[in-house]
């Protein structure tokens, strides 16, 4: 009976989808166990591919439109329509807002923004959805939502009257906000937010400090931020939110660099991310199943067990007693705290030192190889401990398998 994997990846920013990941690792686990028996399972966490993931997987649709980019340009971008029975759109915030958007010279997280999040809200809801699910992750703002509302009517002003320019950084002269043109069909339709419930909006851990370097800002650029932000907090729930939610520190406040705020504002409901995102894949049916999982992500690091997803991966694959295997473009600071999430090894997918340009080139290849040599170093080790699994025999299908020197 051949070895079964669980191939579970997320995405690598700016470089592979979650499918395309998946794929990579498939051709990997190939090339040394050819007859293997492969579930591929490519997760979303929000982020890139979130829309047309979900559409595949429900029988769905993507619609196309021209939005509003992060820099204030028109962008090509799309929303999903579900195959489901509740009317229901993804709108995937990094398609129009996301980070791969913001070429590296003019990533300045103070002023990108959220617009084109709230058109392609309008859009859904021209669609006749009953239901919205906003997928947060990758993005290349931190303006706390304050586009979003925007793009759906609402008026940001400063002390003078005047309407705020787009862009975190404005939110310092935030003076009251005038939701009357708020489009009236927000009141009518379910908004689900799926975030990473470990980011915060404010404060010390708040999304300015812990994301907006990484987003591009300056150690000046980063307090500016964060004080527009606290500023946001305060007025956004004084004029437009009625809910309970603590807009300064709930969970999921931060995610998106704020976008998770703006929203729960207008009604939406903060949920965590996988809990909504990975509902109704079997993912503990198909891991019961499996002789090894993998996951794999672009970055290993301190963030890891913060709800990204090789630590979901590990949590719930420890809980079925699976091995967890975990590939990554770069391990970081911390990386070996993501073993208490259940990762039992890890390692880099890099064949060497390189720069960031190329390694992003060519990931799909790495990805591949780093996967080939794992499982042929998981086999060696099996073969070492037991000659009873018949996968464990070198002459069932050894002759088959390319060598992995020299290639």
């Amino acid at each position: 009976m051949p070895y079964r994997f669980v191939l579970a990846p997320g995405g690598f920013k700016e470089s592979l989808s979650a499918r395309q990941a998946a794929e990579a690792m498939a051709e990997g686990v190939r090339r040394a166990v050819p007859d293997a028996a492969l579930d591929l399972m490519p997760l979303v966490d929000g982020g890139e591919g979130t829309a047309e993931a979900l559409a595949l997987a429900t029988g769905g649709r993507l619609v196309r439109r021209i939005a509003t980019g992060p820099l204030g340009e028109p962008v090509r971008t799309h929303f999903a329509l579900l195959g489901d029975a509740d009317a229901t759109a993804v709108v995937e915030m990094a398609a129009v807002a996301g980070l791969s958007l913001v070429p590296p010279d003019r990533r300045d997280p103070g002023l990108t923004t959220t617009y084109g999040v709230g058109e392609l809200l309008r859009a859904a809801l021209d669609s006749g959805a009953r239901r919205v699910l906003v997928g947060c992750g990758d993005s290349g703002t931190s303006d706390g939502g304050a586009g979003a509302l925007q793009a759906l009517g609402a008026r940001l002003l400063d002390a003078d009257g005047a309407r705020l320019p787009r862009g975190g950084h404005a939110l310092v002269a935030l003076d009251r906000i005038d939701p009357s043109g708020l489009d009236p069909r927000l009141g009518e339709v379910e908004l689900l937010v799926a975030c990473n419930p470990f980011n915060v909006l404010c404060g010390p851990h708040g999304v300015a400090r812990v994301f907006g370097p990484q987003k591009g800002a300056t150690p000046a650029q980063t307090e500016i931020l964060s004080a527009a932000l606290e500023r946001w907090a305060t007025v956004l729930a004084r004029d437009v939110h009625r809910g309970g939610t603590n807009l300064r520190s709930a969970p999921g406040t931060g995610a998106s660099g704020g976008l998770g705020a703006g929203l729960a504002a207008l009604g939406g409901q903060l949920l965590p991310r996988f809990e909504v995102l990975l509902d109704g894949l079997g993912l503990e049916a198909r891991f019961a199943r499996a002789d090894l999982v993998l996951t794999a992500e672009g970055a290993l690091d301190r963030q890891t067990p913060h709800g990204k997803v090789p630590a979901e991966v590990g949590r719930r694959a420890k809980a079925l007693g699976k091995p967890v295997l975990a590939l990554a473009g770069t391990l970081g600071d911390g990386a070996r705290e993501a073993r208490a999430s259940g990762i039992d090894a890890y390692r880099s997918i890099l064949p060497a030192p390189l720069s960031l340009p190329e390694a992003l080139l060519h990931t799909g290849a790495h990805l591949a190889e780093a996967t080939e040599h794992a499982v042929r170093m998981v086999l060696l080790g099996t073969r070492l401990r037991t000659a009873g699994h018949p996968a464990a025999h070198p002459a069932r299908g050894a002759s088959r398998v390319r060598p992995a020197v020299g290639r």
